[in-house]
């Protein structure tokens, strides 16, 4: 492990401010007392076209980027809009990644996603296991943009000697997410079911499954906290997975979650629908060898995320 420092008045560039995880990186390089971070929305500049990006970096010379923009939804946006998913987030990974090169960016760490790995992958799934089987055919589009960017990453650092690094983060939560339930992830849509049913005084809420399929989830807060220890301190070709190794089901999400927002509610399982894949978790023995481990508890996390929800209850329903 390497200890390379980021400087407080380096120029930080985070691509992808507005989403869940980036905006989480800006609290996190806030906290940190970092005072030169740089970010551009669609508007100032589309990460999909190369000339574009190109122009910016050469006017802002950032010193390190977070690469953290992409074309992102559930499993309906992925399944209906497969060749926007692919198309986006490759020219958005290519063109910064590029960019990142011409300038001489010092470092850049670049975000995945823990769909890169294969469907049948052996759990708690680690690093190796990248491209070792066929993916996930429902988020097939987004999966392969992540994996180009990965490869990506580690050919620049062969070819040209950059310190571009990749992490794979698990499933996410926390302030920030989205609570529109066509679009939204399993914490946000059932918060936001057991709080429409705590409103409308219903005493049961239904639950997707039986409840046996097993997840893990990592608080946002603590992706970005990884992201800083990672971009201080590391500097291998190989991805490093993010995430707490430890899983609960979805029977015990529903009910960690119930105790959250509507303590009286009865849980009803529809087993006439879908569990997913039976258990999903990645193995985080590397990251944690390196020195970093989560901190946020769950039930502390869920909490939060809760209180940001009521607090921005509009945009996160998806009502702007």
């Amino acid at each position: 492990m390497s200890n390379n420092s980021v400087p407080k008045d380096a120029a930080i560039y985070v691509a992808g401010h507005g989403g869940l995880v980036g905006s989480a990186i800006l609290r996190q390089l806030e906290a940190n007392g970092f005072s030169n971070v740089l970010t551009a929305t669609r508007q100032d500049v589309d990460l999909r076209m190369q000339a574009e990006v190109n122009q910016w970096f050469q006017t802002n010379h950032p010193d390190y980027v977070y690469l953290v923009a992409g074309t992102v939804g559930g499993i309906m946006a992925n399944s209906t809009r497969p060749a926007e998913f692919l198309y986006d987030n490759l020219m958005i990974h290519g063109t910064v990644i590029e960019a990142s090169r011409q300038v001489e960016v010092k470092k850049l760490l670049y975000l995945g996603s823990s769909c890169i790995y294969p469907r049948h992958a052996t759990q708690p799934i680690r690093e190796d296991a990248l491209l070792t089987g066929p993916l996930e055919p429902t988020n097939e589009g987004y999966a392969l943009a992540k994996i180009a960017g990965i490869k990506l990453c580690g050919a620049y650092r062969r070819q040209y000697g950059c310190d571009f690094i990749s992490a794979m983060p698990t499933n996410l939560y926390g302030p920030g997410d989205n609570f529109d339930l066509t679009a939204s992830h399993v914490i946000p849509a059932l918060m936001r079911k057991f709080h429409e049913a705590k409103l409308a005084n219903e005493p049961e809420v239904s639950i997707w499954g039986t409840g046996s399929a097993m997840r893990e989830f990592l608080h946002v807060d603590d992706l970005a906290a990884a992201c800083l220890f990672l971009m201080d301190g590391y500097s291998e070709e190989l991805h490093v997975n993010v995430g707490t190794g430890e899983d609960l089901s979805i029977r015990s999400l529903a009910e960690a979650i119930r105790t959250v927002v509507y303590p009286e509610a009865i849980l009803v399982f529809d087993s006439s629908k879908p569990d997913g894949m039976p258990r999903k978790v990645l193995d985080v023995g590397l990251l944690h060898s390196l020195g970093w481990k989560h901190q946020i508890e769950f039930l502390e996390g869920l909490e939060s995320t809760y209180r940001w929800f009521i607090d921005h209850q509009d945009s996160a329903r998806g009502l702007d």
